[in-house]
């Protein structure tokens, strides 16, 4: 049986709960004096509490996925490389207009020293990591962010050029920094550029929910929370008004892993001409309310359409297919989304919409997991992305 299987967790808390009958029954046989009655009674007890523990746990557990399967439980875990498989690989990259409305506020900063693992230098040696607080005018919501440059973004040869941007959006809980030192982005970027595995890029690093601790899941909640707007229209115009990015869709991608991977194949999936490239490490392929997101598609008539729309199997089937490039990581065994994922992938193929797909052998619903999977994944967005040509006629920024 599996570690996350519902038969294991069954019959473990089964055997739970005969411990404890078990316990009443042969209590009164054990109330004796000596040792053997109350080594019998310690017995007793210890056996109950395991029994009860291991259900408490396999229940978490497969809650949760921090062990997905007994070999990572038991730290034998796969480090073979990961391989990514393209499936459909043509289809145009949507583009937009440039767009200068928005405002990114500096924080107490925290530069690469702060993050360890992460090499020591000058900025034009090994970039920089700045603390930001990201201003969204349409959405009124504030979202703290780290944003990386590559040190490319400080050399005297690139000082009028413009960098692909990926926009690396966490799980719920988490945050920014669950995506800078948890996820490693920044570490894996200063790799991938090493090994020229990547272009120079400027990576924002933020939660998806911008009314915390209600997950927004990136949905536009009616009269509530507006987490699709902040991402596809306050997000962009906020970078490309205070750093040299692109300013064409073309150079700008999404990623993200659990909450924050069903964050980046929904606003691929709804909007290709702000993110025409996403990459989704454990993301699921439709929203639903729970309580952590409470009602996020209102009442009435159109709630049910609003739940239908982010529901990307649906889209697929009755929307135009969006000229988008998407990668999906997932693994065969201690994954839950391992069968969503194979199904998507299987209609994308009959789409023809450009997929590629992770599988690893076996994972788990965790950083060990994702760790393995972020730097190629990386590198295949690097790829996706447009390096923009030179800035022309613009004021020069910081």
């Amino acid at each position: 049986m599996g570690l996350t299987s519902r038969s294991l967790l069954y019959t473990v808390a089964f055997a739970a709960v005969l411990c404890v009958g078990l316990m009443v029954w042969v209590w009164p046989r054990l109330s004796g004096k000596g040792p053997l009655p109350v080594l019998g009674r310690l017995g007793s007890i210890l056996l109950t509490q395991l029994s009860i523990m291991g259900a408490v746990l396999l229940a978490v557990n497969a809650n949760v996925g921090f062990f997905g399967t007994w070999n990572q439980l038991l730290g034998r875990v796969d480090k073979a490389p990961v391989n990514i498989t393209e499936i459909n690989t043509d289809g145009p990259r949507a583009k937009v207009d440039e767009s200068a409305n928005g405002l990114i506020q500096p924080t107490d900063g925290e530069n690469v020293e702060s993050f360890p693992g992460y090499p020591k230098g000058p900025e034009d040696k090994v970039g920089a990591i700045r603390s930001v607080r990201v201003l969204g005018k349409r959405s009124q919501a504030v979202n703290p962010a780290y944003v990386y440059l590559p040190p490319q973004y400080f050399q005297k040869q690139y000082e009028r050029t413009r960098f692909p941007v990926m926009v690396a959006v966490s799980g719920y809980p988490g945050g920014r920094a669950s995506v800078a030192r948890n996820l490693r982005v920044p570490l894996n970027a200063a790799r991938l550029l090493q090994e020229k595995q990547m272009s120079p890029t400027v990576i924002v690093m933020l939660a998806p929910t911008i009314a915390s601790p209600r997950d927004t899941e990136c949905v536009d909640v009616p009269d509530g929370p507006q987490a699709e707007t902040f991402f596809t229209k306050d997000l962009p115009e906020a970078l490309r008004s205070a750093y040299r990015v692109g300013d064409h869709a073309s150079s700008w991608g999404v990623l993200g892993y659990s909450s924050g991977g069903t964050c980046a194949l929904q606003l691929a999936m709804r909007a290709p001409d702000v993110y025409p490239v996403a990459a989704s490490l454990s993301g699921d392929f439709h929203i639903k309310n729970d309580i952590a997101t409470g009602n996020l598609f209102g009442s009435g008539e159109k709630a049910e359409e609003r739940k239908r729309e982010h529901d990307l199997m649906w889209r697929l089937e009755n929307k135009p297919v969006p000229r988008v490039s998407l990668l999906v990581a997932t693994s065969r065994k201690g994954e839950k989304n391992y069968e969503a994922t194979e199904s998507f992938v299987a209609a994308a193929r009959e789409k023809n919409l450009h997929v590629a797909e992770m599988v690893l052998p076996e994972g788990s619903h965790g950083f060990k997991t994702w760790q393995r999977e972020i730097g190629p994944a990386m590198a295949w967005m690097s790829k996706q992305l447009t390096f923009p040509q030179d800035v022309q006629d613009r004021p020069k920024k910081h």
